[in-house]
């Protein structure tokens, strides 16, 4: 089930809120301490046929409460009173706050500052305060700090577990719950109502993540990161999973520990994962073998775990080349439109890296240029092409220019590109982070330089990757549609 959680600030507000939230979600949990008049809490429980949660948190527990103590315990007898079917109470004050009607207690326990270490105990003495269950926050940056919310949830207890994580994770968190049994998890109901920073919405969790699919027997593919390129490839994914009838979904994760992770993606039976951006030399200890055309850049986008080995792979690199040469006119007649082709690689890092394999590989004539000189130089000496000190950039003439580094920013100031080396006519390619367009990129529009656009590239790369995945072609439309509504 999905609980949404809404804060409302006035009556009025609180009615029209739990009316939406109901129809979207399973539960609906009413944060008493964002209104800013003492709510008539018997009216608002009325509201609604579905369950409702009533809490009122102080701000040392996430909440926005800024009366007493004393206000707030009153405010919290008086809600139970009015009948709701749960109540939210701390641990610290389950005792002063009696049982009362069929009301039942969610006894929650908090900290901003780090996952609890000791889950087993808190979780007795919840129990202790006669709860009906016991909830578990803490903040999770990382999977590494949603695993014990994970196994709180998961391990068969005397008493139902619910868990809300505080940050990314609580994504993962959340989608996992979905398959390994929590009694509900929780969402916004919209961007700018979220009980707390970067929660997600509901229809985040429907649309992107088609949550509702998920059971104990889906199986997930890990997606790493949480940018709008993510985004992006979760939504195309579990859209083609879907029409293939496949009982697979995507799970975001934020990488803590590569160890740790290793351990993790085996408990879970996760045997993929995803990666873009600059993640692709993070995720390298991962990789058991890598493929020899890929260990050259130290990159890789794609781990597939076959015979209890995983194996990296770079995809993005092949996409982008053949992306390239064909807009070069690449045919019978002329096989290998790169070849003597003064190409020009910018950035630094794996994808900057691969790119400059490739394109030596297809006779390319390639120079090599990024902030970090002494990286620039190394991956020339090694693949036998031409350094370009980072402050010769404008000088250098080129015909076709790929942008590989995402961390690359175009502006005037420090630690910026200054976009002029950019030329009309000039083939530009950005391979940074497909499908988003870089700044770079938008300033080679401007100038009127021949374009080869990041979402061609990154059509082939998803097809490639689902083809990978599942050993099917990736169903027609879906990269458009998606795209089209980025």
């Amino acid at each position: 089930m999905i609980c949404i959680t809404v804060t409302p600030t006035s009556r009025t507000l609180a009615k029209a809120d739990l009316l939406n939230a109901a129809r979207h979600g399973d539960i609906v949990e009413l944060c008493l301490d964002h209104f800013l008049k003492e709510p008539d809490v018997g009216d608002l429980v009325k509201a609604i046929d579905k369950p409702l949660i009533v809490s009122c948190r102080r701000p040392e527990d996430g909440g926005q409460w800024k009366g007493s103590e004393e206000e707030r315990l009153m405010l919290l007898r008086q809600a139970i009173v009015a009948g709701p079917d749960y109540v939210e109470l701390d641990l610290d004050i389950a005792g002063k706050v009696p049982r009362f009607g069929n009301t039942k207690r969610v006894i929650s326990f908090t900290r901003l500052d780090q996952p609890e270490s000791d889950v087993n105990r808190v979780f007795y003495e919840a129990s202790n305060a006669k709860a009906d269950v016991v909830k578990f926050c803490w903040p999770t940056p990382t999977i590494d700090a949603a695993w014990p919310l994970l196994a709180a949830v998961s391990q068969k207890r005397i008493l139902p577990v619910v868990g809300m994580g505080l940050g990314p994770a609580e994504l993962t968190f959340s989608l996992l719950g979905r398959k390994y049994g929590s009694p509900w998890i929780y969402a916004a109901l919209e961007k700018g109502m979220e009980a707390h920073e970067g929660q997600a919405t509901v229809f985040e969790l429907d649309e992107t993540y088609h949550c509702r699919d998920i059971g104990p027997k889906t199986v997930f593919v890990a997606v790493a990161g949480f940018g709008p390129s993510q985004t992006a490839t979760t939504r195309i994914l579990n859209e083609a999973f879907r029409q293939s009838g496949m009982n697979v979904r995507c799970l975001p994760i934020v990488p803590g520990d590569m160890g740790r992770l290793k351990k993790m993606l085996e408990v879970l039976k996760i045997k993929a994962v995803l990666v873009s951006g600059g993640l692709g030399r993070d995720i390298l200890p991962l990789a058991d073998e890598i493929d020899k055309h890929d260990q050259h850049s130290r990159y890789i986008d794609l781990l597939l775990k076959r015979d209890d080995h995983w194996h990296g792979y770079n995809t993005l690199w092949r996409s982008g080349l053949t992306v390239l040469e064909s807009s070069l006119g690449k045919s019978d007649e002329n096989p290998r439109p790169l070849d003597r082709q003064n190409v020009m690689i910018l950035g630094n890092g794996g994808i900057a890296e691969s790119m400059v394999y490739a394109v030596r590989r297809r006779d390319g004539m390639v120079s090599i240029v990024g902030p970090n000189d002494k990286e620039a130089q190394r991956v020339a000496s090694e693949n036998e092409c031409r350094f370009v000190p980072y402050q010769s950039l404008y000088d250098t003439l080129a015909e076709v220019v790929v942008l590989a580094d995402p961390r690359l920013q175009a502006g005037h100031n420090h630690g910026q590109v200054n976009p002029t080396f950019l030329k009309p006519g000039q083939i530009v390619l950005d391979v940074s982070d497909p499908p988003r367009e870089t700044g770079l990129f938008s300033e080679a529009r401007l100038r009127g330089s021949r374009l080869i656009e990041p979402s061609d590239v990154y059509r082939h790369q998803i097809a490639a990757q689902f083809k990978a995945l599942t050993g099917r072609d990736l169903p027609a439309g879906i990269v458009d549609s998606v795209l089209q509504e980025e």
